[in-house]
């Protein structure tokens, strides 16, 4: 098991004993957003994302 595994089951764990937790996290993660999971998922999410954060970057660029 990876580190990530290890943090999800730990997760899972503690929304099993607290079920608010979970509702918490959401509202944190709303709050300040999730940029890791952007980074989750397969190949192709990945470049997905690489190229939208590029596109975005270059948009930015040439407006300016």
């Amino acid at each position: 098991m990876n580190h990530r595994d290890k943090l999800e089951q730990q997760k899972l764990e503690d929304y099993k004993k607290n079920p608010t937790i979970n509702m918490a996290d959401s509202i944190n993660r709303s709050v300040s957003g999730d940029l890791e999971a952007l980074t989750r998922g397969s190949f192709l999410t990945r470049i997905l994302t690489t190229l939208v954060v590029i596109g975005g970057l270059l948009v930015f660029l040439l407006l300016k």
